[in-house]
């Protein structure tokens, strides 16, 4: 703040390692201490840098907080019980902060992502998962791929652009609301929020 004046953006994109939280494991085989990895990590740590910068941001009358959350905040998928409940968790704080800051000019706004291939959490995933089906890496990722309505593989720098889509003033109407992207700036509406998607999508 001293340097530069204002905080404008805070992206926190935190995550322990896969293993520590049991991913992959049903929730009837999962501990408790395993279960409450991502709630004592990922939520605590959005708690405590969302509402700090968003003090600053209601002072200064502008910002912009963005979470980023993934597809198991909705459950589909069998293995991914303490990571959904992460998510959700996320998801429904950035709604409520957004209630609250958002009528002084601070925008709020969650991203919820597909599976990025090239991320670490998924690429551990899928060592994990290939090891066990006793497949391919590579055979792993067409499978994911497949399962997406643009039959390619979700990306980190598909994720970068959505976020710095929402950062821009392009998305200056945006808020209190989360928005699932599907590869590459596919984005469809949940509540009633404005969607963005790519010509000719």
């Amino acid at each position: 703040m001293t340097r530069t004046g204002s905080i404008d953006i805070v992206f926190n994109a935190v995550g322990p390692l896969v293993s520590e939280y049991g991913n992959g494991k049903n929730a009837v085989d999962l501990s408790i201490a395993e279960f409450m990895v991502p709630l004592t990590t990922i939520v605590k740590s959005q708690f405590i840098t969302a509402p700090a910068a968003a003090r600053h941001m209601v002072k200064q009358r502008s910002g912009v907080i963005i979470f980023l959350t993934g597809s198991p905040a909705r459950g589909h998928v069998e293995g991914a019980t303490a990571i959904g409940a992460d998510f959700g968790a996320i998801e429904s704080l950035s709604e409520n902060l957004a209630v609250e800051v958002s009528p002084t000019g601070v925008r709020v706004v969650c991203l919820r992502t597909t599976a990025n291939t090239d991320s670490r959490t998924i690429q551990q995933t899928l060592d994990a998962l290939a090891a066990q089906m006793n497949v391919t890496k590579d055979h792993m990722i067409a499978r994911m791929a497949n399962l997406d309505f643009l039959k390619t593989p979700a990306s980190i720098s598909g994720v970068a652009k959505a976020a710095a889509f929402l950062a821009s003033s392009r998305a200056r109407m945006i808020t209190g609301t989360v928005l699932t992207q599907l590869p590459e700036l596919h984005l469809t509406r949940r509540r009633g929020c404005p969607s963005r998607k790519r010509p000719g999508s």
